[in-house]
């Protein structure tokens, strides 16, 4: 039975001890910025990897709903890791591990095969249903302003020209498909020079745009020839123009916002960076 000095919850404990009775545990994986517990571990189940929200965490129930509708193709192919249990109510998940090693810090990251591998994987997961969301755009204004209404450190003329941008936002709808929500290196693994996928505690359905923000950010502003690479492979370039822009300011609100909150001071000055190019670009 995994035991302290895991902070789990009684019943979390419980329910482990049903599906992963002999479990022992490798490797404590979690960031230690959120309440998700992450471990890798031992068990007549073979390597599992298990995971354990805390009461307000909204990332499991996301995970699980991923796993039932919209990993298994990749699971048939090895690219995802399989789902074995799974409880929403108690936010509590295990998964068989997946081989790998993070391409996020390692050479594979700076390989445009790489990039055009995850591009391929995703126009797949994308396509796998598309609906109009009638609130999308709605919900999205609401949530920026419900970031910017909670402690932070963005600019105040910063944050007067994204409440300014925001009154002129369109209302109603978008198309929508299933995203990642994550979808950077960080989260893809290589083996082999095959790329597999993990963590899908942001999964939902969004406008497929959204998946190209946090590589936007980071690695295609690197090197231009990963994002030509990714493009090769997803087939197609999703963004379009003015959702793109309120795609971008959105994530920039909420990574200062959110760094601030946890403590990551370096994060926390990558959404201030994004925040001031994108209102540098408007001046």
């Amino acid at each position: 039975m995994i035991d302290e000095p895991y902070p789990l919850r009684p019943q979390q404990r419980a329910l482990l001890a049903r599906w992963l009775p002999d479990a022992t545990v490798l490797a404590d994986l979690g960031w230690g910025l959120v309440e998700t517990t992450v471990l890798d571990v031992a068990s007549s189940q073979g390597r599992c990897i298990v995971k354990a929200g805390g009461r307000d965490d909204h990332h499991i129930g996301r995970e699980l709903r991923a796993h039932r509708e919209w990993v298994r193709p990749w699971v048939a192919t090895g690219r995802a890791p399989q789902l074995l249990f799974g409880d929403d109510a108690e936010k509590l998940l295990v998964t068989r591990y997946l081989p790998g090693t993070l391409v996020e810090g390692t050479g594979a990251q700076h390989d445009p095969e790489v990039y055009r591998q995850a591009g391929s994987l995703l126009a797949a997961f994308h396509g796998q249903a598309s609906l109009f969301d009638e609130q999308w755009n709605d919900r999205l204004r609401r949530r920026v302003v419900r970031h910017l209404a909670l402690p932070h450190r963005i600019d105040p003329e910063v944050v007067r020209r994204v409440r300014a941008e925001l009154s002129a936002w369109p209302d109603g709808g978008a198309r929508v498909v299933p995203t990642h929500g994550d979808w950077q290196p960080r989260n893809w693994l290589i083996d082999d020079g095959v790329v597999r996928i993990i963590d899908f505690g942001r999964a939902d359905l969004r406008p497929a745009a959204d998946d190209f923000v946090r590589l936007a950010r980071q690695d295609f502003a690197r090197d231009p020839a990963l994002e030509a690479a990714f493009l090769d492979g997803y087939g197609s370039d999703p963004r379009e123009p003015e959702e793109w822009r309120r795609a971008l300011v959105a994530e920039a609100v909420g990574t200062a916002v959110w760094a601030y909150g946890v403590g990551d001071a370096e994060f926390e000055q990558l959404g201030h960076r994004l925040l001031l190019e994108l209102y540098r670009e408007t001046a």
